[in-house]
């Protein structure tokens, strides 16, 4: 039996046309926010993370965390797992992840142009000017999905779908009836070559989120048991990295050979670093002395710290709004808003944030202050590099200690 996908603009009567499919196949309806349930449940990330994988803006973090990415492969297992069963109608932005391979999946879009969308959104109680910006919003997002997962810059392009319908031509009933029909068709169904397709992709899904969960971002591909791990970016100890994500994927039941191979993006600039996990994923520096942050982040980085840098106070407290570090490094004395103020305000909207104080002009009573409005630690400049690498593994440690309470 086939296993239909969805995938729709908004304000395209996605829900109403799912329903109907529902209805006339007697197919199990597993849609992108039961996805992401069973997402969050196998990955222990956070609905509402697992979510921002699907947003263009990715954050200033995610090259050192690679959130994102690991998001995506847990999303991959998580849809494996789904197509073990048949008689599936799968909706959203991860039915994308579905390898081509697997033929017995009907591939289905579902579009109208952007005049039609904004009558049925102002049906739905949206007035002309919110629609359009969600309209607008959501095709940026669609596109920046496709782009990342095909590399086609169209969201609705013919070329990643079995049929894509425009609902602003089609009627309810007929939109049914096409998906039914090509749901039946020899196009679509379910082989001994798709069911290997199926199996194969799990396995290079546990592969893939096995070596996540180690602070790794590698391609993965698997083939009857043969798996093969694609290094994307240029590597300063290359034999080692091969090395290390080879044993971790013989581990993967399953797994009976392991190939290593480096891939288009090898040679770029940006450097492979393993994530890792004993150290704050999310450091935020901010400080207005240019010079001296520049060579901070520099020294941390040869001690396998990565950071995000900020100039002045306004900035940082925007980083915070959007980007949301696990740790700021935090100057007292700034043009404009005042280190001072910057912790007040991140402890009284993002108290878990914790906040490192290095200033060269504190006094006593700065310090006093700092502390109890919540700071982690109070340093000053100049700071010996070692204390303060201690002092932000101290502060990642009781990040980790607060998370574990709140479960």
């Amino acid at each position: 039996m086939s296993v239909i996908t969805i995938f729709s603009g908004n304000f395209c009567h996605e829900d109403s046309i799912v329903k109907e499919v529902v209805k006339a196949t007697g197919y199990n309806l597993i849609d992108e926010k039961e996805i992401i349930k069973k997402t969050s449940a196998l990955s222990k990330i956070t609905e509402t993370k697992i979510m921002e994988a699907f947003i263009a803006k990715t954050s200033i973090f995610n090259k050192f965390t690679h959130e994102k990415e690991r998001s995506i492969a847990y999303l991959r297992l998580a849809i494996a797992n789904c197509l073990e069963q048949e008689k599936l109608v799968m909706s959203g932005f991860p039915v994308h992840l579905i390898p081509s391979d697997i033929n017995h999946v009907l591939r289905t879009c579902l579009i109208a142009d952007v005049k039609h969308r904004i009558i049925n959104a102002e049906a739905e109680g949206q007035t002309e000017k919110i629609a359009a910006k969600l309209i607008k919003e959501h095709e940026k997002n669609s596109a920046a999905w496709v782009k990342n997962i095909f590399g086609v810059e169209d969201p609705w392009s013919i070329s990643i779908y079995d049929m894509v319908i425009p609902v602003d031509k089609t009627n309810l009933k007929d939109t049914v009836k096409l998906i039914l029909e090509k749901s039946k068709s020899g196009a679509v169904e379910y082989t001994e070559s798709s069911k290997n397709a199926v199996r194969d992709f799990h396995l290079a899904a546990l592969v893939e989120t096995a070596l996540a969960d180690d602070g790794h971002n590698i391609g993965v591909s698997a083939k009857n048991g043969a798996v093969k791990l694609t290094i994307n970016n240029n590597v300063l100890m290359l034999k080692k990295l091969e090395e290390d994500i080879t044993s971790i994927a013989k581990k993967v039941s399953g797994v009976i050979s392991v190939e290593t191979q480096t891939g288009k993006d090898f040679y770029q600039a940006d450097i492979y670093r393993k994530y890792d996990f004993q150290i704050p994923s999310k450091l935020l520096l901010v400080d207005d002395e240019r010079e001296f942050v520049q060579t901070l982040s520099e020294r941390l980085l040869l001690r396998d710290m990565t950071s995000a840098v900020a100039y002045d106070g306004e900035s940082a407290l925007n980083i915070v709004d959007e980007d949301e570090p696990e740790v700021m490094i935090l100057d007292l004395k700034m043009p404009g808003i005042d280190g001072i103020e910057v912790l007040r305000k991140v402890k009284a909207s993002k108290p878990e944030i914790e906040v490192i104080i290095l200033t060269g002009h504190g006094s006593e009573a700065d310090r006093k202050i700092c502390m109890e409005l919540g700071a982690f630690a109070y340093l000053h400049k100049p700071v010996d590099i070692d204390l303060l690498s201690q002092t932000l593994k101290q502060a990642n440690q009781k990040i980790k200690e607060n998370l574990r309470q709140l479960k």
